[in-house]
């Protein structure tokens, strides 16, 4: 198997670009006041990065999209911990017994 130059030099070039924009996170966020709605937006990313990111998934099925709800349930009453023992607990016991 041999590695093909350019193939080479995509993933190169991806690493260094995904380096760069953490660092720059890092280097520019001493500049970005950190109050009032600034603060209220970057408390909120981390959660909505979350839901982008299992929003797709959790409608791939039935066994899903009842996991969801009895997660987004869970997380009126428990801790995030616990949450996330119900989201995971859920969904392997709905996909056991729909599949």
């Amino acid at each position: 198997m041999s590695l093909d130059p350019a193939t080479l030099l995509a993933i190169l070039a991806m690493a260094a670009a995904t380096y760069l924009t953490r660092v720059a996170g890092l280097v520019f966020a001493r500049y970005i006041p950190a109050t009032g709605r600034v603060r209220a937006a970057l408390d909120a990313l981390p959660t909505a990065v979350l839901v982008a990111v299992i929003a797709p998934a959790a409608s791939a099925g039935p066994a899903e999209i009842v996991a969801t709800a009895l997660t987004v349930l869970a997380a009126t009453r428990l801790p995030v911990l616990g949450v996330v023992a119900v989201g995971v607990g859920s969904v392997v016991v709905m996909r056991a017994l729909v599949e």
